[in-house]
């Protein structure tokens, strides 16, 4: 099991949790940005925090592990690794998320939906329907981050590896702006870890 400080560690060693001034998609400005997708440019990152995930589920009898394309796709691949069963992902097809390229819940399985990080659980509950209108049954969700503090409540049974709140404010009432600190907005050049 590994610990939070370990956790943290890792965030920062793999240059995931950034510390300055962004604004974030919703337009929104927080202190922090985490960028998850870079937990899987290492792999011994990617195995520890999976694992740590996996760990989580090892007694639910999980039969494939679903995530959605992009950013959950090594992430299934890992998970399901340690879990010793298949995986697969779901991508958008004319803006819906799908199974596509052969991918095929049976009917009865039991799923395991992960993302790297959940902020509205907009995608995983997009997964979750998707699953169940293949007859598939979602045993659980799993992330790596969960940005909500613990207050997502997907009908499930979910578990991240680690949970923080990141708080955001509007541009009028941001005390970076109220600073006159300059703003970056993630997946700029200027953002670097």
């Amino acid at each position: 099991m590994l610990s939070e400080e370990r956790i943290i560690e890792i965030l920062k060693e793999a240059g995931v949790l950034l510390q300055g001034h962004f604004q974030l998609t919703s337009g929104k400005h927080s202190n922090k940005y985490l960028q998850c997708a870079k937990i899987f440019k290492n792999a011994k990152y990617s195995e520890e925090l999976c694992g740590a995930l996996a760990e989580k589920y090892a007694d639910k009898e999980i039969d494939v592990v679903v995530g959605p394309a992009m950013g959950a796709v090594i992430m299934a691949y890992e998970v399901s690794r340690h879990l010793n069963v298949p995986n697969f992902f779901t991508e958008r097809e004319n803006g819906e998320m799908t199974l596509r390229r052969g991918f095929q819940i049976e009917k009865g399985q039991k799923v395991l939906i992960v993302e790297d990080v959940v902020t509205t659980g907009g995608s995983v509950r997009e997964v979750i329907d998707v699953v169940r209108n293949a007859g598939g049954e979602v045993v659980g969700v799993g992330s790596i981050v969960d940005r909500t503090g613990g207050k997502i409540d997907f009908g499930v049974p979910y578990a991240s590896v680690i949970s923080m709140k990141v708080t955001a404010y509007e541009k009028d009432e941001c005390p970076m702006c109220k600073n006159g600190e300059p703003v970056v907005k993630p997946g700029s050049r200027a953002l670097k870890s």
